[in-house]
């Protein structure tokens, strides 16, 4: 009899850096793990090469198979993204300046038009849709993928459901709207939820079309579920449809493997990659959510997820020059010096002669492979193409090109802003190779591009006061720097939690004084006056680096650390151990007195007494959970609703007025196994 004879479970996450797989039996142990690079360009290969590790023999007792990734935040963080055609309804372009959406279309296409509601669902304008068939025609080779946005269309989404019909009639992409991703009002910022979210799509479709793949080559028969950004999981058929759920995935399993591996009631949980840091604050052992306060990057966008903060700091995140601050890291990631070595040996010739030559803003600088959809590689130019089949064998000094062919040169700029190179550069990684913390990749590259790295700040800003053929001067000062970022971030995190400093410029300014004061406090054991975590704080800290630095980052901060078994693997955890959750909210206002309006996904309702509109939203709210639950393949399914009521107090003293409440149904199930 086969020792895998339990239900067993696989968790899969594909970030940035690193493939993890777990392998989870029906009493939630771990029987066998893995852990492959991710290989950007082909995602299927690290997966693959991660199944590959794990017992054959266990592959037939699989029932359930379950993902999640990094690669969405990622993206956002980078700033990288497929071009998106963003079609809006009732917007002016002051709202488009305000809310940044050229930058968030990705180097695509917008489009304004008439057509809106106001707040009480009333439409204020008809729909002009004349010309977005001819819009369409010219997107049809310029973006990979289509969002939909108008105003108020969370109270009345009409116009919005008849552009996705007309839209569906004449291109053939995926299509996002306004009103399937959120229920609050404040357009401008749903607009930029919607246009990041569509870039993601190609991203997201291409992973789950890889999984799909490699399961079926490892005889691997069952459902695929994907984590959503609140941690709980969705079958990969809805997600397909509907991939924009998946936005904060990887870090939202990340922090659900942690709370599952470390159960701690009070604690800072941080999970560290390649790319980001993504922190969560963890009260009486509840995950806190949230679709006012996740930032990602320089972003705020409208999606219920895990409430974290995610900044762009990982171990593989570029270690520069800004100026006005001098060193910095992140949040750009690149492909570490001590990787590019153990991928192309023959990378530390042409680095030693770089050694012998001033220095450029290009020395270090080697291009590989990342990630381009299928659209993009349809769409490239003879040059591009040419470049992309370059690199699949070796990666490109782009010193050289930069020299023998401008052409090439100016069309790696462009793929690089596209996402689909990426440079490789001097980081955390690198500096920990050299300090002999880790030792996986090639230390000798790590020296070498320390050195290079070192000259080039000083040849070029004129910055640094070390001894730039002493790695081991530059690896600890950029190891400092690291730390001294993280104990930023989790200052952010936890002052990010409250409700102070809202602002964002009042924000920063107090998170560097209480950082600085907190790393200043080290030099000075004589302190009258201190600031600290609470007692009863625990910080818990997962992803393949984070033994590097928050040992430190703990006794720095007073916080007690946690060491978390399998800390590394914990994305992998968290992908399949989550429950599937689904959510219908329904909004109850009252535009006139006595006339009660329930809005819809179809549209509003109203009724002339308050109790019945609330009946009708509760049943309502219920019926449509308890069906997404059950789409979603869940069992064991329990629904029940919350109230959310805003009522408004007279000048007069008299009684409360109605004005608004949010009916939320919400169900929760088990995931079926096969």
């Amino acid at each position: 009899m086969s020792q895998y004879n339990k239900e067993l479970r696989l968790g899969i996450d594909t970030g940035g850096t690193y493939t993890d797989a777990a392998l989870l039996d029906s009493s939630d142990n771990i029987v066998a793990h893995g852990k492959a690079l991710t290989t950007q360009n082909n995602l299927a290969t690290g997966i693959h090469n991660v199944l590959e590790q794990l017992p054959a023999a266990a592959m037939t007792h699989i029932r359930l198979v379950s993902l999640s990734t990094t690669l969405a935040t990622n993206a956002v963080v980078e700033e990288r993204g497929a071009p998106v055609g963003l079609i809006l309804a009732g917007y002016n372009p002051k709202q488009m300046e305000q809310s940044n959406l050229v930058t968030a279309i990705r180097n695509g296409q917008f489009t304004l038009i008439a057509g809106s509601h106001d707040a009480i669902g009333n439409e204020t304008a008809p729909l002009r849709i004349d010309n977005i068939p001819e819009i369409l025609k010219d997107w049809q080779t310029k973006v990979s993928a289509i969002g939909i946005s108008g105003i108020f269309s969370v109270r009345n989404p009409t116009h919005e459901i008849r552009l996705k019909n007309l839209v569906e009639n004449h291109i053939d992409l995926p299509i996002t709207c306004g009103y399937e991703l959120a229920s609050l009002l404040d357009a401008p910022r749903r607009a930029v939820t919607v246009a990041i979210n569509a870039s993601l799509i190609p991203f997201i479709s291409e992973l789950i079309k890889a999984v799909h793949k490699i399961l079926k080559e490892h005889n691997v028969k069952c459902p695929l579920m994907i984590v959503k950004g609140d941690g709980s999981l969705i079958p990969a058929d809805i997600a397909l449809k509907r991939p924009i759920e998946t936005v904060m995935s990887g870090p939202a399993a990340s922090i659900v493997g942690a709370c599952h591996l470390q159960k701690t009631k009070n604690s800072i949980v941080a999970d560290m990659g390649g790319t980001t840091t993504d922190i969560a604050i963890i009260t009486n052992g509840k995950i806190n959510l949230s679709d006012q306060e996740t930032i990602i990057g320089d972003w705020h966008p409208m999606v219920e997820t895990i409430k974290l903060v995610s900044i762009g700091l990982g171990a593989d995140s570029e270690a520069r020059y800004q100026g006005g601050i001098g060193l910095a890291i992140g949040p750009r990631r690149v492909v570490p010096m001590s990787l590019l070595g153990n991928l192309y040996p023959h990378v530390n010739d042409i680095l030693e002669a770089q050694l012998e030559k001033t220095s450029t803003a290009r020395t270090n600088r080697f291009v590989l492979r990342h990630h381009a959809t299928e659209e993009q590689i349809t769409n490239f130019t003879p040059t591009e193409r040419q470049l992309w089949e370059q690199l699949d064998n070796e990666p490109i000094e782009l010193e050289a090109i930069k020299n023998k062919d401008r052409e090439q040169a100016k069309a790696i700029g462009m793929m690089m802003r596209k996402g689909i190179v990426i440079y490789s550069g001097f980081t955390p990684s690198d500096a920990a190779h050299i300090l002999e913390y880790t030792n996986h990749w090639s230390t000798e590259t790590a020296h070498i591009g320390a050195k290079l790295w070192g000259k080039q700040m000083r040849q070029i800003y004129g910055w640094g006061a070390f001894d730039f053929n002493n790695p081991k001067e530059i690896a600890q000062l950029i190891h400092a720097k690291m730390i001294k970022q993280i104990i930023e971030a989790l200052i952010q995190s936890s002052i990010q939690n409250k409700k102070y400093f809202r602002k964002p410029a009042e924000r920063k300014f107090i998170i560097e004084l209480i950082s600085e004061f907190v790393m200043k406090k080290m030099e000075d054991t004589k302190n009258m006056f201190s600031i600290n975590f609470s007692d009863d704080l625990h910080l818990v800290a997962v992803g393949a680096p984070s033994h590097l630095y928050y040992p430190n980052v703990s006794n720095i901060l007073g916080i007690t650390y946690c060491p978390t078994p399998h800390a590394d693997i914990a994305n992998a955890v968290g992908a399949v151990v989550g429950t599937i959750i689904q959510k219908a909210r329904i909004t109850i206002s009252q535009p006139v007195t006595g006339q009660y309006r329930v809005f819809q996904k179809t549209g509003p309702i109203n009724f002339s007494k308050l109790n019945e509109a609330i009946n009708f939203a509760k049943t309502q709210a219920k019926e449509r959970a308890f069906l997404q639950a059950q789409e979603s393949g869940a069992i064991d399914i329990e629904v029940y609703t919350t109230e959310n009521y805003i009522s408004v107090t007279p000048d007069d003293l008299s009684e409360n007025i109605f004005f608004e409440c949010l009916i939320t149904g919400i169900a929760t199930g088990r995931p079926c196994l096969a």
